[in-house]
């Protein structure tokens, strides 16, 4: 397998190019006659590429990711003192309360659907091609990129699966103009299942590839989205494929698809630079501080921290100043008691563990390198008044006092640590700028650090398929080779001879622990609704300002109004009006 010039070239230039994803709203149905338009090399590998930088867009754009995040039990967007009040947008993804009218709902199935458009697009034009030779593409490569823009396919198929669960299977764009009906969850999920076992024979491993290869569809990669079909397919279809998903996560582990191994830093995934076969991360998308850094963007973690933390607290001046957009869901009240609930809690489920290294408070070390994977506390820095520095602490936009970040909702304002507010109140609607504990986990070190906004988004990693066949083990009994599979992941996260580890036997296991433990090394990264309905608890559960659901409909969002009147043969998803 080749490494193509595009790709050692650099994935981003050509992603920028090509993509210009500028008006990322629009039903994009192209017609290209791949005769005309391809006739040469660099002419094949843009129109493969075309839809990879929508990919990466598309895990924050049209509020995804916000939509995903808000209506699980970990990350909350709180009316604070007026900002982020929106007109009730995300209370109701907190309280499952959203309907067809919200921009999500329309937004989500938009983003899906442009990049299962333009991935059909492309492989239409890859299947046109008759006489590769003459392109100056040889036939491995061109099973390669067919093989890849399956696999692209298929995750957004997967996606949208999850999100909808009633949709429309599109194979076809060059002939077809008009949308079809959706397709049983069933017909959904076995095609699912046939695209990625057909593409995987047909990919490369990493190792093929080498260092530049990262933004590349693997056979591990596609073998990862079918372990996460499988993980699911209960939800998905009633019938359990846990015995399926083991397969699968055993073979990734054992090379099958290419060898991988573990990071032995917490951090490390989170921080890869694009530049090494050294990393658990299986699939991630290539950023850069001058091109595509998605992850980075106020869609997804740049706005999960307070006004001028950035820029005064971190050193990061490139971007500007960020919003709290997003926090953590607090695990005490406005008196620091300990919430009773069981779910939810983020930040208290962290400290079970108090030797955990990331709950140290988020800290630039210098020379490319960071601590810990949250703010709170006060945020301290040096400013500089009349040429002298003097020391300081971040502010928030509501007042001049010093702004304590703590894991509690409700109006603290100028009020010291430790000190009892005369107001209770704590909910979606009632917070300041002092409410929630602020995740950082990919690094935002100073402006002058040349790795600054380098750092890869990293959709598949291995302790994925670790966590995987740990729960297939778990759901079997196993309760000891589940906590094997979990701790040589959870290693990382402590100092050696931890007591945090699980314990051979694997007794401190139980459903809620399973359902703690993938919040505690997943969380942010938008799959803890999933999780939740897996585990029965989305909508029976309670957390903090949430009650239980009246029924089960809100495990899948409706079908948005636009998309409805686009195509009258799609129908409303069931609990909907």
């Amino acid at each position: 397998m080749k490494n193509y010039k595009l790709f050692i070239a650099g994935i981003l230039s050509c992603f920028m190019i090509v993509a210009g994803c500028t008006k990322l709203d629009e039903q994009v149905y192209d017609q290209v006659d791949a005769a005309n338009f391809l006739t040469r090399r660099d002419d094949v590998i843009r129109d493969f590429l075309r839809p990879f930088e929508h990919a990466y867009w598309s895990i924050q754009g049209n509020d995804v990711y916000a939509a995903g995040e808000n209506a699980t039990d970990e990350i909350g967007t709180y009316n604070r003192q007026g900002d982020w009040q929106d007109g009730g947008y995300y209370q109701r993804m907190h309280y499952h309360t959203w309907t067809p009218e919200d921009g999500f709902t329309n937004g989500a199935w938009r983003n899906f659907y442009q990049g299962i458009v333009l991935s059909t697009n492309s492989l239409q034009d890859m299947e046109g091609i008759t006489d590769p030779a003459k392109l100056n593409v040889t036939v491995e490569e061109l099973n390669d990129f067919k093989a890849e823009l399956r696999t692209l396919r298929a995750w957004f198929y997967l996606r949208a699966f999850d999100f909808y669960r009633n949709i429309e299977i599109v194979k076809d764009v060059k002939n077809t103009t008009q949308g079809g009906e959706q397709a049983s969850p069933q017909e959904t999920f076995t095609y699912i299942e046939s695209e990625l076992k057909a593409a995987i024979p047909f990919l490369p491993t990493r190792e093929q590839l080498g260092a530049n290869g990262i933004g590349r569809w693997t056979k591990a990669a596609a073998a990862t989205l079918l372990s996460r079909l499988y993980l699911n397919a209960k939800v998905y279809i009633g019938t359990d494929r846990y015995s399926d998903c083991e397969t699968v996560c055993r073979d990734i582990i054992s090379g099958k698809y290419g060898a991988y191994t573990l990071d032995t830093r917490w951090d490390a995934p989170f921080d890869y630079t694009n530049k090494t076969l050294n990393s658990e991360v299986i699939y991630g998308f290539p950023g850069t501080l001058a091109r595509t850094h998605w992850q980075y963007d106020g869609g997804m973690f740049f706005w999960g921290m307070t006004y001028d933390a950035a820029t005064l607290y971190c050193g990061f001046t490139d971007l500007g100043k960020s919003n709290p957009r997003y926090a953590l869901q607090p695990g005490r009240d406005v008196d620091s008691v300990e919430y009773t609930h069981v779910l939810g809690k983020p930040f208290v489920k962290f400290q079970k563990y108090p030797d955990d290294l990331r709950l140290k408070k988020y800290k630039n070390l210098g020379d490319s390198k960071r601590e810990g994977m949250f703010l709170y506390g006060y945020l301290p820095y040096t400013a500089t008044v009349n040429g002298t520095p003097k020391a300081d602490t971040v502010r928030g936009n509501k007042g001049p006092y010093a702004l304590f970040i703590r894991d509690q909702v409700g109006f603290f304002l100028d009020a010291k640590p430790g000190t009892r507010i005369a107001d209770k109140e704590s909910n979606m609607n009632h917070a300041d700028h002092n409410s929630g504990i602020f995740l950082v986990k990919y690094p935002f070190y100073p402006t002058p650090d040349p790795n600054r906004v380098t750092s890869a988004y990293a959709e598949i990693r291995l302790s994925e398929v670790y966590y995987t066949l740990a729960e297939c083990r778990y759901r079997s009994g196993d309760k000891a080779g589940a906590a094997g599979y979990l701790n040589q992941v959870r290693q990382r996260n402590y100092p050696a001879g931890s007591p945090s580890l699980y314990t051979p036997g694997g007794e401190q296991l139980t459903d809620q622990e399973m359902l703690d433990e993938w919040g505690r090394e997943f969380i942010g990264e938008n799959r803890r609704r999933t999780d939740l309905i897996r585990w029965g608890v989305f909508n029976k559960g309670t957390w903090w300002d949430k009650k239980p659901d009246a029924d089960n409909h809100t495990e899948i969002f409706p079908l948005g109004r636009d998309i409805l009147s686009l195509n009258s043969k799609l129908k409303q998803n069931p609990g909907y009006n």
